[in-house]
This record gives C-alpha cells, structure tokens and sequence, in this order.
C-alpha cells in the first residue's frame, strides 16, 4: 500500500469517473486503474462498483476512502512541519471564495497578501458554497472565505466581517431619490434575484422575511429574474427589468458620492444604491479550515492581509 494509492482512490472517489481522477491526478487512465486493482487485492475487498456510466463507492469503500483522506493528510502535515521549521509561511495556500465575495475581495486582498508575505501565494478557487465545503473536505483547498450560515461540517471558523447589504434601484425608478429605503417598500417590487445554488439568494431570503414570504405571491414579488451574477443582476436593474439586493462591497465607491459629483460615464450611472433604514439586513463572512490543517501561521496571515483591506461598510469583526 502506497500514499500514491491512496491518492487515486480518493480521486476516484471525488471525480466518480477514473477519467477524470486520473487526469486530475496527472497519470494515464491505465496506470490509475492498475494502482486501484492491485491495492483492491492487497486490501483483498471491493472498493468500487464499476459500471459503463458511472463509478460508485462501496460501503466498506467509504470508509477506507475517509481513512485514505485522512492519512494523505497526516502525510501532508509531515511535510509542512518541515516548512515551518525553515519559514512557517511558505508555499502556496490554497484559499476558496463564493461567488457574490471574490470579485469585490479579492483584488484588494491579493494586493495585501503580494506585499506581506509574497513567499505565500494564493491559489484562488471561485465557487459555490456547496462545493467549497466538499473541496474543503477532500483536501483541494486549504480554507474558504463564505458566507454563514451554512452546514456544521466540524471546520474551525474565524468571523470576519458583518456586510450589510443595500437596495439597487434603476435611477428613474421613483424610489431612487429617497435616501433609504425599508423591507417593506421592497415587497411590492419586482425582485430580480441569482439562480438556484447561489448562497446569496438563500441569504436575501432569509434575512428578508418579507421578501421569502411574498416571493410567490402575485400581489408582493410579482415576478423574480435569475441572473448568473451579482454584475449581471446589476446591468438589469439598470436596463428598468426591477429592483435587487446587493451586499455593500460590492457598490461602487462613486456610486455613493453625491450625484452631482459622479462621473456622466460611470456604467452605475443608472443604478442608485439605497441603504436600509431600521434592522438592517446583512451576512456574516468567515473564514473556514479544517481542524486538522496544521498551518496556523499561514491562516492568522491570511486573516491579518483581509482585515488590511478597505472594507468600506462592513462590520469588521475579531
């Protein structure tokens, strides 16, 4: 048995096709499915149920999968010892961020990170909240910026900042020359929300009972877009299509400067951003790890560059 071994199983595992686990594991199909035969023979058990369309885990292969997962991390925590004992902060770390954060974190971040600890770069991987705490799991990164709340899967949490979010109206829209706005005047407009998968739609709704409660109901949200992204969300509220949340990174700084001030040829010229007045609904961004990922100093550092950030808005939190 070989930590080789154990890596192709677990990628087979994952990628439930040997395909696809052995080009993510960079070898030849042949040469993978030998490796997993010969372990399966040692092992003297079945590890997978094979089939023309699709590769399953057996039952007592769960388990020795979990057991693979868990001795390949050992295996990497070895390694890291010895890395720390040269510089506790070099190497790659692998960081995941949702969606609706990345693009309005991220490159004030990478800046941040470049210029502390340019001996630690991120490798940034952009998905859904689902799959960064699957990619969590599985060892495929390191940690993940998101947004709470989701499963209690035993990682270790660090809060970071609390976002409040703001109302996005089309600048001819007769709410758009108040100066804020409230949960109840938002019901009775056209909501234009992300698709399904997107965390932040489960957050709008959550945080904004009225919005949940009258999201099929014809006399409150009469009808509810699904957009791929924040932006595009965005460029149909200024084409007239409704009304959306957003959280406050992501407005533009001009696009809270006085109108009298803003540039004639800003994109957000059509879209005016109104906070909330009374509860103001927000979401809460951490930072996740594993319990047994064993680079302590990498995290503190990676915490340390995010609260170097602007952060316009937000709640930070310690």
């Amino acid at each position: 048995m070989t930590l080789t071994e154990l890596k192709y199983i677990v990628a087979v595992a994952r990628e439930k096709h040997f395909g696809k686990a052995a080009e993510a594991c960079f070898v030849s199909q042949p040469t993978l499915s030998v490796a997993i035969r010969k372990l399966e023979d040692e092992l003297e058990v079945k590890l997978f149920e094979r089939s023309a369309n699709e590769v399953s885990v057996t039952p007592l292969g769960e388990e020795i999968v979990r057991q693979a997962q868990s001795v390949l991390e050992q295996a990497a925590a070895i390694k890291e010892i010895a890395k720390r004992g040269k510089d506790p902060l070099a190497g790659a770390l692998k960081l995941g961020v949702i969606y609706t954060i990345g693009p309005y974190l991220l490159p004030d971040l990478v800046r941040q990170a470049i210029s502390r600890t340019p001996q630690m770069p991120l490798m940034l991987q952009e998905n859904f909240t689902v799959k960064l705490l699957e990619m969590l799991r599985t060892g495929e990164i390191d940690c993940a910026i998101m947004a709470e709340p989701f499963p209690d899967t035993g990682l270790a949490l660090a809060p970071l900042y609390d976002e409040p979010f703001m109302a996005a109206v089309p600048s001819t829209h007769p709410l758009a020359a108040r100066k804020s706005i409230t949960a109840e005047e938002m019901k009775s407009e056209t909501m234009l929300l992300l698709g399904n998968g997107h965390c932040f739609r489960d957050h709008v709704l959550e945080v904004c009972p009225e919005f949940a409660r009258f999201s099929s109901n014809a006399e409150g949200i009469r009808k509810s877009f699904e957009g791929s992204s924040l932006e595009t969300i965005k460029h149909m509220v200024a084409a007239g299509m409704g009304v959306t949340l957003v959280p406050r990174l992501s407005v533009p700084k001009d696009a809270l400067a006085p109108r009298t001030r803003r540039r004639k040829s800003d994109d957000e010229a059509h879209v005016v951003y109104l906070p909330f007045e009374g509860d103001v609904p927000y979401r809460r961004v951490v930072l996740a790890w594993r319990r047994s990922f064993t680079r302590y100093e990498a995290i503190a550092s990676l915490r340390n560059s995010i609260y170097a950030c602007e952060l316009p808005g937000v709640k930070r939190l310690s």
